[in-house]
Order: structure tokens, then C-alpha cells, then sequence
């Protein structure tokens, strides 16, 4: 009886214990795994060749920059852009160490936003622009608008002052004629406007990008979408590239639809693996959709698993996986399971109807 009274409190001591760690478990600990005996494709390389269309300059020393070319070659990634946001000394010293690599990187600039609110900016930028395209600038990016303005460009903010802005009409032409495409982030995901609640799909990441509806003078998702389609459709000679799906994961008709509209538009799938790959059938009818409108990116470093990541979404059909460590959601993804045709276009055949 003694052996039996010990094995039932020891039962119920486990069962409590778990019943606690139910009870004060945090959302942020959540990292589940997945129980299903299923296939998993291992991805040694990309399918066909791959211009990466967004990064950022995250090796900063010679040492690293080429561990990252030696990824690049090893996946069959034949070029990575790389996104500055920068102007002056601060672009010049990224280009010069990035435009060593024998072509393997592209270097973007950003706009100089320095006395945007004076009389005569316009044309300072422009000089300023024209400057970073001499020096080996191929594009510009990324501009960022979360609602307050244009912001990411260095070393300025531009508080208030929005893509469609008239002073901006003089740097996006020119960005027609020299050929530089503009990548642009606006708004952010949806999920990052809602109550932090318990409702909240995306609470794992929105409470952190959280963005301040209530803030004086700032725009919304829709006003900010409003704003992208009004540039575009303003500077029909100048290549727009709306990155992260401009940020309509929550209703890829929204940027479907302007995909369809705009010659001059495209966008990239960059930082949205986690947003897009829980839905599998309805994203993958989008890409087939816009399969001449999207261009591959990633925006998350340059680390192996990551680029293995992006491929298995997109390659293979794979299913219920997850990757906390990229995207931070509660959600399983699934592959996509592309067609070799979308993924030639979607790898490669877009971004260079594009670029230089």
C-alpha cells in the first residue's frame, strides 16, 4: 500500500506541476514542436539561380562579407542587393567595401532628406543622387513610411512628409531617367493596428512593431497604401518595388490588385516567409497570379538556415514546420510548392526586366 500511496502523490505532484506551468506559461516562451511524422525536404540549393532583391549591408568585415559570398555560392545565389539607406560619406564607405566582390552585391542609396522643409531641397537631393549613381548607386532603397513619414533615409527623417509628397517629384523622375528602381516599405502588418490583445493573430510580433493609431497626424494601412498607388501612378517611368508585399499579408488582394494596375510597380517578398506561408493554398494561387510582378528577397542576414528556410517555403510541400527563430509567430508553415516556371521568374527573370 506504502508503494502505491507514494506512486499516487508523486502523479499528482506531476500533474499539478504541469497545470502551473499551463497557468504561468508566457506567449513569448511558446516555441511548440511539431509532433507530426511527415515529410521534410532538405534543401541543399535553390532550384534555378536567385538575385537576392533585399538585404542590408549585415557583414561589416571583409571576413564576414566573404563568409556570406561562400553562402551565396553554396545556395546559387548569384547577387545580393544591398540596401544602404544611406547618402553622403556614409553610402560612399558602404559601396566601397561591398563593390569589391567581383559584382556579387548591388549597392542602393537612399535619398539625402537634409532641409526637406526649405525652400530649394529638391534640387540638392537630386544633385545628391545623382552624386551616389556616379559612384555605382543602382537603386534606391529602402524608403520607409510607417505613418509619421518618410523616415529610414540617412542622415534625415522626413517627418511628414510621404512618398507622394510634390518636393518628392523631382527625385522620383529622376530615378525614371538614371533607371534606378525605388524599393519602398509602407505601413506594417496589420496586426501590429489592433488591440494587443487576446484576439490579436499576430501577438507574438505585435506588441513589439506595435504602431500608435492615436498619434497626431500619423497615417494608417490604407492611407499609407493610398499613398504607394498615387506615386506610382504619378511616375509611370519610374520602377517602384513595394517590399514585404507592401505589407498586405493579411489580404494579398489589396497589393494584387495594384500589382495589376501598375507596369511600373512590382514587389518584393522579402521578411514575410511567416506572414504568408501559414496559408498555403491562398498564397500560392497569389503567386501564380502576380508571377510577373514578384521578386525574391530576405531581409533576415545571411545565414544558411535562413536562405534554407526561404527556399523550403517556396520549393517543396512541406508541411506544419516551424521557425521561431526567423519569424517569432505561433503560427506552422507549409510550402508553397511552386511551379518551376513561377520560381525562375520569381528567382531571377523579374528582377532582371529591372535592374542593370
Amino acid at each position: 500500500m506504502y508503494k502505491k500511496e507514494v506512486f499516487l502523490s508523486l502523479l499528482l505532484l506531476m500533474v499539478s506541476i504541469g497545470n502551473a506551468q499551463e497557468d504561468t506559461l508566457l506567449l513569448k516562451n511558446y516555441s511548440p514542436r511539431s509532433i507530426y511524422k511527415i515529410p521534410v525536404t532538405k534543401i541543399e540549393k535553390a532550384k534555378f539561380p536567385v538575385l537576392d532583391m533585399h538585404s542590408h549591408p549585415y557583414a561589416q568585415t571583409a571576413d564576414e562579407i566573404m563568409e556570406w559570398v561562400r553562402t551565396m555560392d553554396k545556395f546559387g545565389i548569384e547577387k545580393t542587393t544591398i540596401l544602404t539607406y544611406q547618402t553622403g560619406k556614409s553610402f560612399d564607405s558602404i559601396y566601397n567595401i561591398y563593390s569589391k566582390y567581383n559584382g556579387r552585391f548591388e549597392v542602393w542609396c537612399g535619398f539625402d532628406f537634409t532641409g526637406y522643409n526649405e525652400k530649394g531641397w529638391s534640387k540638392k537631393a537630386v544633385r545628391e543622387l545623382e552624386r551616389c549613381y556616379k559612384l555605382g548607386a543602382r537603386g534606391v532603397g529602402e524608403l520607409g513610411d510607417k505613418g509619421e513619414g518618410l523616415l529610414y533615409s540617412k542622415p534625415t527623417p522626413a517627418y511628414g512628409m510621404h512618398i507622394d509628397d510634390e518636393r518628392m517629384k523631382p527625385l522620383i523622375k529622376k530615378c525614371g531617367k538614371l533607371g534606378m528602381p525605388i524599393n519602398i516599405h509602407v505601413a506594417e502588418p496589420y496586426w501590429m493596428y489592433g488591440p494587443i490583445d487576446r484576439h490579436n493573430d499576430g501577438l507574438m510580433n505585435a506588441g513589439k512593431w506595435k504602431i500608435d493609431t492615436l498619434k497626431k497626424d500619423i497615417l494608417l494601412h490604407a492611407d499609407l497604401i493610398k499613398t504607394l498607388e498615387n506615386a506610382v501612378k504619378a511616375n509611370p517611368n519610374t520602377t517602384f518595388i513595394a517590399c514585404h508585399f507592401a505589407n498586405c499579408s493579411y489580404d494579398l488582394n489589396i497589393i494584387g490588385a495594384l500589382l495589376s494596375k501598375y507596369d511600373n510597380l512590382y514587389a518584393d517578398i522579402s521578411a514575410r516567409y511567416g506572414e504568408t506561408a501559414p496559408i498555403p493554398r491562398y498564397t500560392k494561387t497569389f503567386y501564380e497570379k502576380n508571377q510577373d510582378k514578384l521578386i525574391y528577397g530576405t531581409d533576415m542576414g545571411f545565414d544558411s538556415k535562413m536562405y534554407k528556410t526561404t527556399f523550403r517555403i517556396l520549393e517543396t510541400e512541406d508541411e506544419h514546420f516551424y521557425e521561431k527563430s526567423f519569424f517569432n509567430y505561433h503560427w506552422p508553415l507549409h510550402g508553397l510548392g511552386l511551379s518551376d516556371t513561377v520560381l525562375k521568374k520569381l528567382y531571377y527573370e523579374n528582377a532582371k526586366k529591372i535592374t542593370n
